[in-house]
């Protein structure tokens, strides 16, 4: 059974890691996919044939979460594309990260901007065909840092954990119209970027966690697709710590 069949669902920052194991998931479950990139259009384009060949309709959009109108255009064309929203994943995020004494004000600005002002603009602009419809399920991706902080990533620490304010807040604003609003706070999730550190050093993280590994991109991905699917028509306004027990 495709546990999303015929939805459509926009996810912010698809192209790589956490975010395209998630477009991938959900287009293997019958979702019809919009995904956002800032960079490459050419690996955008590869990503949006891959999702085509599941048999599902899908398109890339260049647009930057952090920008307000943008976010807010992008909304419209998807609609216009796609009929409607029914699951926004706001994934999108950066890190930019240092001690506090080193930290600039545009370090603390750029994390503030892509990680927790885009949640903002994705979820005021989505809300609209959200409403209209009288249901959605809203996610966004949070972070094991936003709970329990991190020395050197007090701006990501505090974009992450205002992720989680901000998705409990709209949990209770919008349950009497059916969106649901939940938060995924990924642990040590091994993609791309952790293959390029020292093997030793990534041994030592595993050790560290309850289950022995890293998580995976596919790990996280359930979960989402959990919290997507009407599994978890009971569930809003929660956070759900995906780390293989680091943080019990």
């Amino acid at each position: 059974m495709q546990l999303l069949q015929n939805k459509v669902a926009l996810i912010t920052g698809a192209t790589r890691g956490i975010g395209r194991g998630i477009a991938l998931n959900f287009a293997q479950n019958g979702a019809n996919i919009a995904f956002t990139y800032v960079s490459s259009e050419e690996k955008a384009k590869a990503f949006e044939a891959e999702l085509k060949a599941l048999g599902i309709k899908a398109k890339g959009y260049k647009s930057d979460a952090g920008d307000f109108k943008a976010a807010d255009e992008l909304v419209n064309n998807v609609v216009a594309e796609f009929g409607t929203i029914d699951i926004l994943v706001n994934n999108a995020g950066i890190t930019r990260d240092t001690l506090l004494m080193r930290m600039s004000e545009q370090q603390w600005d750029e994390v503030m901007n892509a990680n927790l002002k885009s949640v903002f603009n994705l979820t005021k602009a989505v809300q609209r065909p959200m409403l209209k419809a009288k249901k959605g399920s809203i996610i966004n991706m949070s972070s094991v840092v936003g709970v329990k902080g991190n020395a050197g990533q007090s701006n990501y620490a505090a974009s992450k954990a205002g992720i989680i304010g901000f998705t409990k807040s709209i949990a209770l604003e919008l349950g009497s119209r059916n969106i649901r609003s939940n938060a995924i706070a990924p642990g040590f999730i091994e993609t791309e970027m952790t293959a390029a550190l020292d093997e030793k050093v990534v041994q030592q993280w595993r050790d560290g966690i309850p289950l022995k590994r890293g998580g995976t991109t596919e790990d996280v991905a359930n979960v989402t697709l959990f919290l997507a699917s009407d599994m978890s028509a009971y569930v809003t306004g929660q956070c759900i710590n995906v780390c293989g027990g680091m943080l019990t």
